[in-house]
């Protein structure tokens, strides 16, 4: 399994609205797919995601396709940093 944890820390708190927008639409894309979980929090500025996939192919095909893709191209405009980790654990 994998697991990966992303953090996004927003150039100003009223960047929220934009990034809850396309949160929206990646979220609708990501329950089409073969995600075990996921788990989003936030405040402020910084907001951090969490998903659990059985492998990394579905992991990779979300990640670069859909409204995660078209939205990750343009996340610099509103996001002062990106972090992700991703890392395998047994199950």
């Amino acid at each position: 399994m994998k697991v990966t944890i992303t953090s996004i820390e927003l150039r100003n708190p009223f960047l929220y609205f934009v990034l809850s927008h396309q949160a929206l639409f990646i979220t609708l894309q990501l329950r089409k797919t073969n995600c075990v979980k996921m788990k989003k929090q936030g405040l402020w500025t910084t907001h951090y995601t969490m998903t659990l996939w059985e492998n990394e192919a579905d992991m990779k095909s979300f990640a670069r396709s859909g409204a995660h893709l078209k939205y990750m191209k343009t996340s610099g405009k509103i996001a002062k940093e990106i972090k992700a980790l991703t890392m395998r654990i047994k199950s």
